[in-house]
């Protein structure tokens, strides 16, 4: 994998963390978590749709590494409202 595929990657994975951070109705961060945020949930997701027995489908090929798009934004927000949730659980209702 080059860098160019290697950046691409991760603004593909930013984008995607971005929108499952936008419906889940809660930011975690920048750029930066958004990143973290799209491969976590690419993994998250491709678990759930393996567990449900759900195909993968629209995903991208970038330098051989398969990025699924909808189970990362899917598996994004999911992770994205289990932490708003604890967060809520730890510092109470109001502060988000």
């Amino acid at each position: 994998m080059t860098l160019i595929e290697f950046l691409i990657l991760l603004i593909i994975a930013a984008i995607c963390g971005g929108v499952g951070q936008a419906l889940a109705g809660f930011s975690l961060g920048g750029c930066f978590v958004s990143i973290i945020v799209g491969f976590i949930g690419a993994y998250i997701g491709l678990w759930i749709a393996g567990k449900l027995g759900l195909p993968e489908f629209f995903a991208i090929t970038v330098g051989g590494k398969t990025f699924p798009i909808v189970w990362a934004v899917i598996g994004s927000a999911v992770l994205t409202l289990i932490i708003a949730l604890i967060r809520r659980a730890i510092y109470g209702g109001n502060r988000l």
